[in-house]
């Protein structure tokens, strides 16, 4: 057992602080009833965080404040560990996040592949939503951002403007990504893709 909690302390000293995480992250070490087990007696020693069921974390350390609520980006990708979803900002974070909308979103959301649903972990409160559009796995999150942002927006709402704007925050992998991902999406989305290629290199 001491193997083990050694091997999973080592992996997470090495992820750093602020890092969410599962038993999943660490299943080539053991079996999972070894590595739940390992992951309690950190906790309890106060060496990792419990923040949720079957979540953790190595929370980053304030000098008054002490331990500080786990990142909302960090606890996604860990959900997406967990439950196998594939995860994305929502479209209202996404078209900020690309200076298509000014509206800041007040609640932390994310659209997903899985089911809708409410997540609460260290004092966090994720809003999960099912994805209209697609979530592409191991894309960069401005691939993903783009896609949320134009479901959100809808179909009668891209101008030219919006769609040199989406072009702009492209780069060469990011369009062939997309481009390559068009069969996945509904007709007008796959169209607007191909207006976006058209804008950046025409």
């Amino acid at each position: 057992m001491s193997a083990v909690v050694d091997q999973i302390m080592k992996r997470v000293r090495g992820k750093g602080r602020g890092w969410v995480f599962t038993p999943k992250h660490f299943i080539d070490f053991g079996t999972r009833g070894s590595v739940d087990m390992a992951l309690s007696r950190l906790a309890q020693a106060g060496h990792i965080r419990r923040i949720g069921r079957g979540l953790y974390d190595y929370p980053r350390q304030h000098e008054k404040l002490g331990a500080l609520s786990p990142d909302p980006a960090n606890i996604a990708k860990a959900l997406s560990t967990q439950s196998g979803d594939r995860f994305a900002p929502s479209g209202a974070a996404a078209a900020n996040s690309l200076g298509i909308s000014t509206q800041v979103p007040a609640k932390t959301s994310y659209a997903t592949t899985g089911r809708s649903r409410v997540k609460k972990a260290g004092g966090r409160s994720l809003t999960l939503r099912h994805s209209r559009a697609p979530v592409i796995d191991n894309a960069p999150e401005s691939v993903n951002a783009v896609l949320q942002a134009l479901a959100h927006l809808g179909k009668g709402n891209i101008d030219s403007d919006k769609i040199m704007r989406f072009a702009a925050r492209l780069d060469d992998r990011d369009m062939k990504i997309l481009t390559h991902a068009r069969p996945e999406m509904s007709g007008w989305m796959s169209d607007i893709v191909l207006k976006i290629g058209a804008a950046r290199y025409g």
